[in-house]
């Protein structure tokens, strides 16, 4: 996050400090951002690890307040422009296990995150019911179409609970294109978002409830068949997946439609392959909010600053994946899944506090210090997500009573 790089954000953004201040937007912005990677902390000890490796320079020493003052100050535009010139499935996009036949694999999902329970935020962040009586915190639902080999964010958005899922995706449709292939869970399966996104020229595959009538067209010789998805036209597959495991079998049918339409290129026990990569998204989730946030509500007790702290959180996240996806990239044939996210935390962590390339210029080399130390400490490849000695079996259904 080059200097520059920053201040053409505050031009843009007309956001650059009025008057020379112990606290320039520039510095207020990095403040933001290490924020993220020590949540578990307040932003007089960020600041302290932000200057920790100056030593011998005269820096500024703002009390707690004046820390508050230059965050209201700085406001929401120059981190959501920084999200939006940062977001994407990142630059190493030919990496192992980011393609499908040449689609881009990507999914949608929904999270909500955790607000301090203060005056300013209760009117625009509801608490929820929840067996236990409440949520305790006042919620804010956040929704992302993420890229599933990088589990780089392609585009997000938040806002209060009050809006469902369904109804903050159709904001996420201006990032959809032709050349991806978006999964999504039953909860997307409406007719009206459904034939939103193949308007944007992206194929989808959603999972539908089993329940729901489709008619059958003809037969494939692969189990599936063409329908009709209101004006959309689909391909529909049903399937029986048994999971065997030490504890025994557990057997779930699924039905699933797609816009991929050619059996030939896309059969259905690939696609029913596919889908299992819609994890993906809530593997990115969990980094998010518990390897980042450690499970800790929001610091931000004001709506306006629940909003820059969690496009920081964003940014924070997404400049983690990238320096884990160009590391991995310069290895052909290793997959992004193997990069541990936790190794890259620290390490940017430990880059703050040394104030790396800071007070002189350096080289920057496209692994650098994140990517060197992920690269050393690669996970073993993807493992089955039950036990280790799971197996998966899947019949696809050629009629509603038999199967082969």
């Amino acid at each position: 996050m080059p200097f520059d790089l920053i201040d053409e954000v505050l031009v843009e953004s007309r956001t650059v400090q009025a008057r020379v201040r112990d606290l320039p937007s520039r510095v207020v912005v990095y403040l933001l951002l290490a924020g993220c990677l020590f949540a578990d902390q307040g932003y007089s000890q960020v600041r302290h690890r932000l200057v920790s490796g100056l030593d011998g320079l005269d820096v500024a020493t703002p009390t707690a307040g004046a820390l508050c003052q230059a965050r209201r100050r700085l406001g929401i535009a120059p981190m959501k422009a920084l999200f939006d010139l940062l977001r994407g499935p990142a630059a190493g996009i030919a990496t192992t296990g980011t393609r499908r036949r040449g689609l881009l694999v990507c999914a949608i999902d929904g999270t909500t995150m955790t607000a301090p329970d203060s005056t300013a935020n209760l009117p625009e962040y509801t608490k929820h019911r929840c067996n236990n009586g409440g949520s305790g915190y006042p919620l804010i639902r956040v929704l992302a179409l993420v890229a599933c080999g990088t589990r780089t964010i392609i585009d997000a958005v938040f806002g209060p609970t009050s809006l469902g899922e369904t109804t903050y995706t159709h904001r996420l449709l201006p990032s959809m294109h032709t050349g991806m292939i978006v999964l999504l869970d039953r909860n997307f399966a409406t007719k009206d978002l459904l034939a939103s996104i193949d308007e944007t020229g992206a194929k989808f595959l959603v999972r539908l409830k089993n329940g729901r009538t489709m008619p059958v067209l003809r037969r494939y010789p692969d189990g599936s068949y063409p329908s009709m998805l209101s004006r959309v036209a689909v391909r529909v597959i049903d399937a029986e997946i048994t999971i065997s495991t030490d504890n025994g079998q557990h057997t779930s049918l699924y039905r699933l439609a797609t816009t991929l339409l050619d059996h030939h290129r896309y059969p259905a026990a690939g696609l029913l392959t596919l889908y299992h990569q819609r994890w993906e998204i809530e593997t990115a989730f969990l980094e998010i909010k518990s390897t980042i946030l450690g499970g800790k509500v929001l610091r931000a007790r004001t709506p306006t600053g629940v909003v820059q702290e969690i496009y920081a959180l964003l940014v924070t996240y997404q400049i983690l994946r990238t320096a884990m996806a160009d590391a991995t990239d310069t290895q052909p044939g290793t997959d992004p899944d193997r990069a541990a996210f936790t190794i890259a935390l620290h390490a940017a962590r430990d880059q703050i506090v040394h104030a790396t390339s800071v007070i002189a210029d350096t080289n920057i080399d496209l692994v650098g210090a994140i990517g060197r130390l992920v690269l050393a400490n690669l996970l073993p490849d993807r493992r089955i997500r039950t036990s280790y000695k799971a197996t998966i079996g899947i019949n696809i259904l050629l009629t509603h009573h038999d199967s082969t």
